[in-house]
């Protein structure tokens, strides 16, 4: 079980807060024990940005578990406000190192903060717009990127804030848990999936559900349940609860693709994940994944990958 900390400050936005703890919240009841949420400040009260009074925080903990992760979410205002007491006091937390064998994930103005705890220094990373001239004044040895979602630097997150902090923390979950756990976070929280530019392709197990159709989401969720099934048009309509013609309909509309499509994509991804992953060989994979033959996952894998099977086993196997 990972700890995930949440730092706060004095006048925090609630969405920078309220987003991410409610993506791991998520995360952690579809697989359980997976995340434990805390929620540290230097005070025992904090009043957010609006007037809610935050009551029964932690005080900052002198050090965390190995594999922790510290969310440090911003504030309301044109500036961080750097010399405010309670924000001192989080600057030497973070400097004193406890993030060093964990992950940091700054939302917003977040950022301006671990930059001035010295976190930033070599790194690429990003914040609000609002703070873009703040970060590079406060950290000139920092690479700030501007117009980015999110960034990723080794063990080091930031957001462009607000909404961003919600796109990141789906993102992590996707790392840790694995892209079909961050998609259904995502539809529960009716949010969409999304990746930052210089990150792979998009996996093909999120592929096609960035959508609200419920009727679409329904098949999709009995694909990815059981992908090596005998499902035909009929069997995918009777998920669905409506004839064949009206789900290809509903699937060109909201999924762009076709329901058998979708099989094939699904099936591919779960193929892909048994190649790289295993020792069977491939009429074995096949067999696994609800291919008919090893011939026919080469033809069906040719549609979404350029080079064969082979070449993922043995990019694994040099590891």
């Amino acid at each position: 079980m990972r700890d995930v900390v949440f730092a706060v400050l004095p006048n925090v936005v609630l969405l920078d807060l309220a987003g991410p703890s409610d993506a791991f919240r998520n995360a952690n009841q579809k697989v359980p024990d997976s995340y434990r949420l805390r929620f540290v400040a230097p005070t025992r009260s904090i009043q957010a940005a609006g007037g809610l009074e935050l009551g029964a925080l932690e005080p900052l903990p002198p050090t965390l578990p190995d594999g922790a992760m510290v969310v440090l979410t911003g504030v309301a205002g044109e500036s961080m406000k750097l010399e405010r007491p309670e924000t001192r006091q989080v600057i030497e937390w973070l400097a004193s190192g406890v993030t060093r064998n964990g992950l940091l994930l700054c939302v917003c103005g977040g950022s301006v903060v671990a930059a001035k705890a010295g976190l930033l220094a070599g790194r690429e990373c990003t914040t609000h717009f609002a703070h873009i001239d703040e970060l590079r004044r406060v950290e000139p040895q920092a690479r700030v990127l501007d117009n980015r979602i999110f960034v990723e630097d080794g063990s080091v997150f930031t957001s462009a804030g607000v909404t961003a902090g919600l796109d990141l923390s789906l993102y992590v979950i996707g790392q840790q848990l694995g892209p079909r756990v961050a998609a259904e976070v995502a539809r529960e929280l009716v949010v969409y999936l999304r990746r930052s530019g210089s990150d792979p392709a998009l996996s093909p197990w999120v592929a096609h559900r960035n959508h609200l159709h419920p009727a679409v989401h329904r098949v999709q969720d009995a694909v990815v349940r059981d992908p090596t099934a005998a499902w035909s048009s009929r069997d995918l309509s009777g998920v669905a609860c409506t004839s064949s013609r009206n789900l290809a309909r509903l699937f060109a509309e909201h999924a762009r693709c076709s329901p058998l499509d979708y099989v094939q994509l699904i099936r591919f991804a779960f193929a892909k994940e048994l190649v790289t992953q295993s020792r069977l060989d491939l009429e074995r994979v096949a067999a696994k994944a609800g291919f008919r033959s090893a011939q026919h996952l080469r033809r069906v894998w040719s549609r979404w990958e350029a080079q064969p099977p082979s070449a993922f086993r043995a990019r694994e196997g040099a590891h």
